[in-house]
């Protein structure tokens, strides 16, 4: 045998225990993990409820009470749950990061407790400077008081006591205020937090004497009639989000373990606005900004509840985003989407109070939802040339149904297509082209068309060609000059006879004339490559209204450079009553016929 000794049989390297900063890691907790050192009471009361759950699933008829005094900057908190013994202090307090959930006897019933991550105390030291806490285990008849006694330093005592200093089972924790944190161990901001925390709690806590527990919640109260239940309900929202609601919606799901109630919002708010939820963990608040609550579409409501089924984070301030959280959105979301069309049923006064409001939400939800939109198309509101009104009744008027996918398009065209008998929907808003192009699917036989340029000039009426021909010289000077524009001239017939030009044009035309112009500035090789993409898209047109008496007086003159400064004035004002945004040519050329049309009007039409 090889006298040599191989790697594998090397004596293996001795163990080593990481070495703890406490302060360091309370920092981390007060900086990172937390958002604020309020959150050091919801660990006091966690973990008294825990205590007492844990007692009562050995012996049901044991108190069940949660004692908070505070006083001098120092705060006691006595429970009467299951206690701990000497090896309990040893094992659990003092070891970061074990939870006492997986003591024995407790490990089966630990769905039912709050804690998950046995962080436990040490939150405390975010505003503690010291910690005691004196504990009688409720397992041992004859158990004896423990004292466990820590410091923010790292150090800490463990002592027996004598049996009166804690007669009956249970545990109570003193702290006592570091500097600068007085304020969080305050009387007025103890009672703040714990009825913030824990007024849906299922044990009796009280704050020096006041009970701070007020159950049953408030949706689960009996009311004697809907409208009693839905002004308590009013008074709920505006105590807790400071606004009273439009509705209230039940969210009772009981397969998820959920109760609750959403708030609708009196005033509109952006679809982009996260929308932020209150969240009550089996009683105690887990977040009051929970954000993947609801639906996207659903941001509208605010909403509180009590769960059971969900995952909190490690800092238990937010929902971990596991498949149970979105099987709760989802069954959430289904409980809002009935309320709207139980809205839609019966009570029409309240569905038109809502849309009225929050139609832009409804809206998103019709967008991927058929029977959302058959349910909503009588009720929602669209901008058309008949005026608001819905799409239903907006296709009873009108064969076809007409729609622009921009503001800017509907403006251009909706005085005229108007006189002309054409039914034209504003699509440029959010969702609204979406919607108009479904149409067809929820109300067969429906005909949609998108409205283009070259549809609104076929409806206008043609000019008698002796009349257009006589007008053949003004033509030709208007169109030489808007042609280095991208823009033709066209003589109509139209009404509104105050409208003098109209300007049309559409995104081809458009996506034609931005590359046009991206071409006239570029460098040889790019301007080339651009010009291989020219398109044969319709270009925009300017379109003079024959029945206009400005547009028959401008007809009339003879001067080409007069022509050519009226014309582009009209085309100028044209794209001003569009609304449209003017590119660079654009202005100087209202700027070149403003100047043009003045020197004309101070010198007369002989000076040119």
């Amino acid at each position: 045998m090889d006298s040599q000794t191989s790697p594998s049989s090397q004596a293996s390297p001795s163990p080593h225990t990481f070495q703890v900063d406490l302060r360091g890691l309370v920092d981390l907790l007060c900086h990172h993990l937390y958002s604020s050192p309020r959150v050091y009471l919801r660990e006091l009361l966690q973990n008294a409820v825990d205590a007492i759950t844990a007692r009562r699933a050995e012996q049901p008829g044991a108190p069940a009470t949660v004692r908070l005094y505070a006083a001098g900057g120092a705060l006691r908190v006595e429970d009467s749950g299951v206690g701990l013994t000497e090896a309990d202090v040893h094992d659990l307090l003092a070891t970061i990061g074990r939870s006492s959930k997986r003591a024995d006897g407790i490990q089966e019933a630990r769905s039912e407790f709050l804690g998950q991550f046995g962080i436990g105390l040490l939150a405390c030291f975010v505003v503690a400077e010291r910690i005691r806490v004196v504990s009688r285990s409720a397992r041992t008849p004859d158990a004896v008081p423990v004292e466990w006694t820590a410091s923010d330093d790292g150090s800490y005592t463990v002592r027996t006591l004598t049996l009166e200093a804690r007669t009956e089972p249970g545990t109570t924790v003193h702290l006592t205020a570091r500097a600068g944190a007085g304020e969080w161990l305050a009387p007025e901001k103890v009672r703040a937090l714990a009825r913030d925390f824990g007024a849906l709690l299922p044990y009796d806590v009280r704050v020096d004497g006041e009970a701070v527990t007020d159950l049953p919640a408030p949706w689960d109260r009996s009311y004697p009639s809907p409208a009693a239940r839905r002004v308590a309900l009013a008074r709920h929202c505006h105590d807790l989000f400071g606004f009273t609601p439009l509705d209230s919606v039940g969210l009772d799901v009981p397969l998820a373990g959920i109760r609750g109630v959403a708030y609708v919002l009196p005033s509109a708010v952006s679809p982009a606005q996260r929308a932020t939820h209150r969240v009550h963990l089996k009683g105690m608040l887990l977040t009051e900004r929970a954000e993947q609550l609801l639906p996207d579409w659903a941001f509208f409501v605010r909403c509180v509840l009590d769960t059971d089924s969900l995952r909190p984070t490690a800092s238990r301030e937010a929902l971990y985003e596991d498949e149970t959280l979105a099987a709760v959105r989802e069954a959430l979301g289904e409980r809002i989407r009935s309320w709207l069309t139980g809205l839609a049923a019966g009570d029409p006064e309240r569905l038109a109070a809502f849309l009225s409001v929050h139609h832009l939400g409804v809206k998103a939800l019709a967008r991927h939802d058929a029977e959302m939109l058959r349910t909503m198309l009588p009720w929602l509101p669209f901008e058309t040339t008949d005026g608001q009104v819905s799409l239903e009744e907006f296709a009873r008027r009108h064969p076809v149904v007409h729609f622009t996918r921009t503001v800017e398009e509907y403006r251009q065209v909706a005085p005229i297509a108007s006189a002309q008998g054409i039914g034209v929907v504003n699509g440029g808003y959010t969702y609204d082209s979406d919607l108009v192009q479904a149409l067809p699917s929820v109300r067969p036989g429906t005909v949609v068309a998108e409205l283009d340029a070259e549809t609104v000039t076929a409806h206008l009426d043609a000019v008698d060609p002796a009349e257009e021909l006589a007008l053949a010289g003004f033509l030709a000077v208007a169109r030489a000059t808007l042609d280095p524009l991208g823009c033709d001239v066209v003589l109509r017939a139209f009404h509104p006879l105050t409208v003098p030009a109209l300007h049309l044009d559409d995104r081809a035309a458009r996506h034609e004339q931005a590359r046009a112009d991206a071409e006239a500035q570029a460098d040889d090789l790019w301007a080339g490559i651009l010009g291989s993409l020219r398109g044969t898209a319709p270009r925009a047109r300017l379109v003079l209204n024959h029945l206009n008496p400005l547009i028959r007086r401008i007809s009339s003159l003879r001067g080409p450079e007069l022509i050519g400064t009226a014309t582009e004035s009209l085309y100028g004002q044209a794209l001003l009553m569009a609304q449209r945004p003017l590119r660079p040519a654009d202005s100087a050329l209202l700027n070149r016929s403003f100047i043009g049309l003045l020197e004309w009007a101070t010198n007369g039409e002989e000076g040119h």
